[in-house]
């Protein structure tokens, strides 16, 4: 029997689920209906009542849409599909009556307010509302809460519609925010006055359709028509998250999230959101080489003159940080190849197979999680990893998915199945695997980096083969997939690459230490550890300042566009380059980006596949003996992992804020 349903709305008839409800119907239709509470990705709360619609031939008052499903309604008298007014007079004034309450306790306060300009609650008083309230009384005031250093909070203009409560509980998995109370006396706040403990709250911000939840750290800067917005792509983990930056002038004054319901929904980490204080710290600006032990300025036609007359002739090894486009990474390929070297981009020891996309990336998309019955973790914390991934998992759990961890025991904010630390767990795992199970396999970058990092890969592929799984490699460093689609692998890894390098042409990798003895030359945006230990540095450009491809842990090409421009005198990573190349006598064969990425899309034909996951095939490792070493874990400090972070003054505060909360607490003498 067919679940599909006819109802007219506004005199346009559409079919639809009959599951649906009523704003959902609409939205099929073309037709907005006004709402505060209710958001699609949230469970439905029916309290703000501005969505009521009339419902023909129903009840004698207008009806709460976002809560009636299509199959509760009656048709008529005929078997006609139900009617249903979203414009009557009935709707209109019910709609008028609904915001005079909501304006009674709400201060009139919008010049001051962060949330002026795109504000809901402004945009449907001007809609919807009336131009005179009867209320003469005073106004309740609420105290306000204090969430932490992220999300400031003026709780005299919230209007209940619970968002906040029913995200953090729902999507972020905490249980730090709550409503107390009745009628005039209820309230948003959060239980015992604690700050939130979730790598998600900033998510809250876009959610609040009034301004009593905005950013603090943004708070007072600029408003939203003096913002010049760019889309984007996030490099601060491997999911690939897209966002949009604003920039007033040449400073980026804050992130927010796009809208992808294959990658990141509509939701972004803090990290994500939070990151571009530690765009402006710490900056490269101008060329340095070192004389005498100490760095000095210098102009780019002498930096680019040492560093060519470093490389000729000598042993070079390339290595490609965690931030770096393919563009730029493909360029120092290039380059050092032709002086006979070798480039890594594995810079934190992890086996993963050069040429076999299907293990190294797998052959499942972040999709595939949602329909997930079983989803194992293997060496792994996706809450700090990738938190919006994390949330993905906890929505297929909500669902009924059952999880499994094999490593170290964390608090992913939904109930797992601890099976074990170890490599002989997996092996347990891999001989009672039951076929037929489907699933998703998540191997994290822990269970790859120590020895026998290829052997655990091998046998995640045997799990998957067992049991029908599909497996997702999760990355942590946003360029890795990228690097290892275009070839930047050296036979052994990152020791073998390095042992004997003469001169070592850092990109950008600031977690490697280098021996002493290697020239190394460092191009990144940061003065950060790679930067200390430079003999000479070439100033490149933040993900925020070029545009450049990223792709993300499922292998989907992405296109990250220039929001601003690099500080001084620092340059696009692939045009340094391309300077270096000429200097050297090995001139490339491209002379602008359109160029280079043609070549790129040349050589390997899915980059140029924008947005789109290519199939990846399958192709297993031969098994190998394991060791008997746990799991570790990829990511210890969720808010230091690369320089612009470490260079974030409001990420330092963050950081020491999940240290002192991880600390054990101390009794009272």
């Amino acid at each position: 029997m067919s679940n599909l349903k006819k109802i007219i709305i506004d005199g346009i008839e559409v079919e639809v689920d009959g599951a649906m409800t009523i704003i959902q119907a609409a939205e099929v239709a073309g037709i907005e209906i006004p709402r505060f509470c209710y958001h699609e990705r949230l469970s439905i709360a029916g309290n703000c009542r501005m969505c009521l619609v009339e419902v023909v031939g129903g009840p004698p008052k207008p009806a709460a849409s976002c809560a009636m499903q299509v199959r509760d309604l009656r048709p008529g008298p005929n078997g006609e599909p139900p009617v249903v007014k979203t414009n009557s007079p009935m709707v209109k004034k019910a709609r008028e009556g609904v915001m005079e309450f909501l304006l009674i306790n709400h201060p009139l306060d919008c010049p001051i307010c962060d949330q002026g300009g795109e504000c809901d609650l402004q945009d449907q008083a001007m809609a919807y509302g009336v131009d005179f309230s009867r209320y003469r009384e005073p106004k309740r005031a609420s105290e306000n809460l204090n969430l932490g250093p992220l999300v400031k909070t003026e709780m005299t203009r919230c209007i209940s519609c619970t968002r906040c409560v029913r995200f953090t509980t729902e999507v972020a998995g905490i249980t730090q925010m709550g409503q107390t109370g009745r009628g005039e006396d209820s309230e948003i706040t959060s239980y015992l006055n604690l700050t939130l403990d979730s790598n998600l709250q900033g998510n809250i911000i876009d959610l609040c359709p009034v301004g009593a939840l905005t950013s603090k750290p943004y708070a007072f800067t600029a408003r939203p028509w003096e913002l010049t917005k760019t889309e984007s792509i996030d490099v601060m983990d491997a999911l690939g998250s897209n966002i949009r930056i604003d920039t007033k002038g040449r400073e980026v004054m804050r992130i927010v999230p796009r809208n992808h319901d294959g990658v990141n929904e509509e939701w972004l980490s803090d990290k994500s959101r939070f990151i571009w204080d530690g765009l402006r710290r710490q900056r490269l600006d101008t060329p340095y080489i070192r004389e005498n032990g100490r760095l000095r300025k210098a102009g780019w036609g002498e930096a680019l003159a040492v560093a060519a007359a470093a490389m000729k002739g000598k042993k070079v090894t390339g290595l490609i940080g965690d931030l770096v486009p393919v563009e730029a990474a493909y360029s120092l390929k290039t380059l050092v190849e032709s002086l006979g070297g070798t480039v890594e981009c594995r810079v934190d020891g992890a086996k993963l197979p050069a040429g076999n996309r299907s293990a190294y990336v797998g052959n499942a998309v972040i999709e595939d999680i949602d329909q997930a019955k079983v989803i194992v973790l293997i060496g792994t914390n996706p809450r700090t990893e990738a938190p919006v991934l994390n949330a993905r998992i906890r929505k297929a759990w909500a669902h009924g998915a059952q999880v499994s961890l094999i490593g170290q025991a964390v608090d992913l904010t939904y109930d797992v199945a601890h099976l074990g630390t170890d490599r002989q767990a997996l092996q347990a795992l891999v001989a009672g695997a039951k076929a037929d199970q489907g699933g998703v396999v998540i191997v994290g970058q822990g269970a790859l980096r120590d020895a026998d990092g290829a052997a655990v890969l091998a046998e995640a592929q045997a799990l998957c083969e067992a049991t029908g799984a599909r497996l997702l490699v999760l990355h942590t460093a946003a360029s890795r997939v990228g690097a290892m689609d275009i070839g930047c692998t050296t036979e052994g890894g990152l020791k073998p690459a390095t042992d004997g390098a003469e001169v070592i042409y850092n990109l950008g990798a600031d977690e490697v230490d280098i021996d002493a003895g290697a020239f190394v030359i460092y191009q990144g945006s940061h003065g950060d550890r790679g930067a200390h230990r430079a003999d000479v540095i070439l100033p490149g450009a933040a993900y925020t300042e070029e545009n450049g491809l990223f792709v993300n842990t499922e292998g989907r090409p992405q296109l990250a566009l220039r929001a601003g421009f690099a500080p001084g005198e620092a340059k696009e990573n692939w045009a340094i380059l391309r300077a270096l190349s000429a200097e050297i006598g090995a001139t490339f064969a491209w002379d602008s980006l359109a160029q280079l990425r043609a070549r790129i899309v040349a050589a390997h034909p899915h980059l140029g596949r924008i947005d789109e996951v290519a199939d990846n095939g399958w192709t297993a490792l031969p098994r190998a003996q394991l060791g008997n070493a746990a799991f570790g874990l990829a990511v210890t400090d969720y808010y230091l992992t690369n320089p612009i972070a470490r260079a974030s003054a409001l990420m330092g505060e963050l950081s020491a804020m999940a240290h002192g909360r991880a600390q054990a607490p101390l009794a009272a003498e």
